[in-house]
């Protein structure tokens, strides 16, 4: 499985129309720290965009759509991650606009999200190789879909995780930047098997919902998470132990090379 634009895009993406003002957009960027917007008409439809750079030395009063760039490179939620990345690198963009057939804004992709696509443990072809796992060693047909998960009704399958790293998950959330979680369903029970910084931190930081890849795996079989939650007595995402004095293992291999 490719990676997809649609995989890792933000849906939730800040906008501008034509006739904000430049005084709007300052405080727009002051506020969420970004540095440009797209521009939508009332449709929808994307007809610019405005970046910090062409707010430079006009107006207060002057309108977006005489200062916005309105020759775009956009992509799409189909393409495949790598071509959008190689258009934003021999572009010089940090970011693409995604559109649908009829020009309308469905998210944002940016260089951060290509990045993220290459360390995070939870893309598409690893949710394939976990699928085809449980359906060879259980004789079984595993459902994947994407949708979000409650935090609350997650159950762990991890019991320790660490604070360095919860604190950059929980910034992640905050920016809207956080890859999905990966969830097993299986008899009305949510088992995490991947994402437990990620869960902790929205727990932490009051979010409800989580995005996530979902397998669905037959309520006849009994899987080995299954004996170890019970086991270990894991029941919520309260019952994860937060580190605290002892950084995650990559970070102190960072540090420990880097220091010579």
């Amino acid at each position: 499985m490719s990676l997809k634009v649609k995989d890792y895009m933000t849906r939730d993406v800040i906008t501008v129309t034509p006739d904000t003002t430049v005084r709007d957009v300052i405080r727009l960027i002051e506020d969420t720290g970004h540095d440009g917007f797209p521009v939508v008409d009332n449709s929808g439809k994307v007809v610019g965009y405005v970046s910090s750079r062409d707010l430079l030395r006009k107006p207060a009063t002057m309108r977006v759509e005489d200062i916005m760039s309105t020759q775009l490179y956009v992509a799409r939620e189909y393409m495949d991650l790598r071509d959008a990345a190689r258009v934003m690198f021999r572009t010089g963009h940090s970011k693409l606009p995604v559109v649908d057939s009829d020009g309308k804004l469905l998210g944002i992709i940016t260089n951060a999200d290509v990045i993220r696509s290459q360390i995070e443990r939870a893309d598409p072809r690893k949710v394939e190789k976990l699928k085809k796992t449980i359906e060879k060693v259980h004789g079984v047909r595993v459902g994947v879909t994407r949708g979000s998960v409650d935090v609350e009704r997650l159950i762990p399958t991890q019991t320790k995780i660490f604070a360095d790293e919860l604190k950059g998950r929980i910034y992640e959330l905050r920016k809207g930047l956080a890859e999905p979680v990966v969830v097993i369903r299986k008899g009305g029970r949510l088992f995490l098997i991947d994402g437990h910084h990620r869960a902790v931190a929205a727990k932490r930081a009051g979010v409800r919902k989580l995005e996530a890849y979902i397998l669905d795996v037959p309520d006849t079989i009994e899987l080995g998470i299954e004996r170890l939650v019970k086991k270990k007595g894991i029941k919520s995402i309260d019952d994860v132990e937060v580190i605290e004095d002892v950084p995650h293992p990559l970070v102190e291999i960072t540090f420990r090379n880097t220091s010579h």
